[in-house]
């Protein structure tokens, strides 16, 4: 499995109100997208954060991950979340590398 984390960073004026939204629409565009199993969102505990908002999307391999991209999953990541969002980071991981080890 391959892990696409997106984390977010908001305006100023965002409030717990647009972060809900933000969810919200975010959860309904990403989950008509058929070849992403998981989509789980999540907001920080930190009050501080830089990063208080964060999807997390999860692929069966990395072909897969590479095959939505075109044209929908593209469209997300141009529009970055949309109007609310000041900058966007993003990192990939592939989940337990070390299933393959004969020793554990």
């Amino acid at each position: 499995m391959i892990d696409h984390l997106l984390f977010y960073q908001l305006k100023p004026e965002v409030g717990e109100a647009g972060i809900k939204e933000m969810i919200r629409s975010t959860r309904s565009f990403l989950l008509r997208i058929p070849l992403i199993p998981s989509v789980r969102f999540g907001q920080t505990i930190d009050p501080k954060s830089k990063w208080p908002f964060y999807v997390l999307l999860e692929f069966e391999s990395l072909e897969k991950m590479g095959t939505p991209r075109r044209p929908r999953l593209a469209r997300f990541h141009e529009g970055r979340g949309g109007p609310n969002v000041a900058s966007s980071y993003n990192l990939d991981y592939e989940t337990d590398p070390s299933k393959d080890l004969k020793y554990s």
